[in-house]
């Protein structure tokens, strides 16, 4: 092995970037051997080219904002250029999602002064245009959610034409109501009882008064937060007049026993969900997003959240979620709903001009590099550790194996076979001081810069022998592994 190749990111993205994920297959851990005879405490990985397993869109990674966050003044616009490049550093092509509880409680005036607040947002045509901005300036694309929970129809026409006039071309879709399925609970915007056929007479109300003034308008829905039934519903209903189905997960919310073991381990609820949206988005053929997600609700658990150990988990988490079919995932970030900068943020900000790449960055950085494209077949055995693998071809020539180890003790030894010839192979590696680090994280042996750039400084050559590579893995740590022919 050997280390020191420094590339610049523009030689690093053609050569090293990959598009696609793909779901692992694993046979049983905690094997000794795999079944074509490895030895103990090397995992073989498999790789099948010839067994694509979908796609990944190059629009997958997103951002999710509450209104509220975007209601503070000169924060999403063109002229916040740090804020501007850390959004192109993951990626030229993404979706910005605004909405949140607090959208429930916000008010558009166009010519008002601008609020943020949890339960008292105002949001003006000033906010509103450098909104439109600052999509311009990324590139990236809007969903926008509507308030159902304490608006009005009229009212709702009304923000919908102003957004569609700055957004244009870069509106993906509306979303009317924030977590529906929670109204008549933990929100208190209905009285009890409210169903999932009292959300739909709503929303067909407010999309046909949209629609009479707004002909061209999209549509996403029913974005609810646990109630994973009323998609399924919702794609029988509307499916033949949506852009999107939407849903919001998190691990779980924050309290005293969260802890980092917890994010790193798999969430038992999350398969069968993804399992669920999966089939709702087949039998309708309206691709599924998780629209609002992170590690805990609430902000965030200090100290869990906000480490390098959420890194891995997102990194993992959205190659789950690509290998189960979604369309994207839009990340929280930013002020919350509670109105203070959540622990989970992707991007930092110290509320005074200044942001910056925080741990969880960077599992949405190495996502970029290797995640978007062909998905193919990969076959291994994690021999009892937290190791995870995914594969993806950019084109016929190139394919990017990721693994990650999740573990916090025991290195990795992985040895990698492809059933066809590779001549040529190197690593990038995520990693940082301990999976509780806040500081210290790099990818490719670079950190993200003051300005929001970042290039690989290091990528390792691996030795291919006998149409072999390994690698080795450390625990807590992450390895992107290049295979060229």
């Amino acid at each position: 092995m050997r280390a020191g190749l420094y590339v610049n990111r523009r030689e690093f993205l053609a050569s090293a970037t990959c598009l696609a994920v793909s779901g692992p297959r694993t046979r049983r851990s905690g094997a000794v051997a795999d079944d074509s005879g490895g030895a103990e405490g090397v995992v073989r990985v498999k790789v099948n080219t010839r067994r694509p397993l979908g796609t990944t869109p190059a629009d997958f990674v997103g951002l999710g904002y509450e209104i509220s966050s975007v209601a503070r003044v000169g924060l999403l616009s063109a002229q916040n250029r740090n804020y501007v490049k850390l959004v192109r550093t993951l990626g030229a092509s993404g979706v910005i999602r605004v909405g949140g509880n607090t959208s429930d409680f916000s008010r558009f005036v166009p010519g008002g002064e601008s609020v943020s607040a949890p339960k008292g947002t105002v949001m003006n045509e000033a906010r509103l245009r450098e909104l439109g901005s600052f999509l311009e300036a990324t590139g990236w694309r809007l969903i926008w959610g509507l308030n159902l929970g304490g608006g009005t129809e009229h009212e709702a026409v009304e923000e919908a034409r102003a957004v569609m006039a700055v957004a244009k071309d870069k509106l993906l879709a509306f979303e009317i109501g924030n977590e529906p399925d929670l109204f008549d609970r933990s929100t208190a915007h209905r009285p009890e009882g409210y169903t999932y056929e009292s959300y739909l007479s709503e929303y067909r109300r407010y999309k046909a008064a949209i629609r009479a003034e707004l002909p061209s308008a999209t549509f996403a829905g029913p974005d609810v937060a646990a109630a994973t039934d009323w998609v399924t519903r919702f794609a029988v209903d509307e499916g033949n007049d949506l852009k999107l189905l939407t849903h919001h997960y998190y691990r779980d919310c924050a309290k005293p026993t969260s802890t980092l073991d917890e994010l790193l381990h798999t969430d038992p609820k999350l398969g069968p969900q993804l399992a669920e949206l999966r089939a709702a988005s087949m039998s309708s053929h309206v691709p599924y997003r998780i629209c609002e997600t992170n590690s805990f609700c609430g902000g965030g658990k200090p100290g869990v959240s906000d480490t390098f150990g959420s890194a891995l988990w997102a990194l993992d988490y959205m190659f789950t979620l690509a290998s189960a079919g979604a369309a994207g995932v839009n990340m929280e970030t930013g002020v919350n709903q509670l109105g203070f900068i959540s622990s989970y943020s992707p991007i930092g900000d110290d509320e005074h001009g200044t942001y910056s790449a925080r741990p969880e960055y960077y599992g949405l950085l190495a996502f970029a590099q290797s995640g978007m494209g062909q998905r193919v077949e990969v076959d291994f055995d994690a021999q009892g550790g937290n190791l995870t693998a995914y594969a993806v071809l950019r084109d016929q020539k190139r394919l990017v194996l990721t693994l990650i180890n999740k573990g916090a003790m025991g290195e990795k030894s992985v040895s990698i076979e492809a059933e066809r010839k590779f001549r040529r192979a190197n690593v990038l590696r995520l990693a940082g001081p301990s999976l509780e680090s806040r500081q210290g994280v790099m990818l490719g042996g670079s950190a993200v810069s003051a300005g929001g750039d970042w290039k690989a400084r290091v990528v390792e050559a691996l030795a291919i022998r006998r149409e072999v590579c390994e690698v080795r893995v450390p625990a807590a740590s992450a390895a992107m592994v290049m295979l060229e022919d």
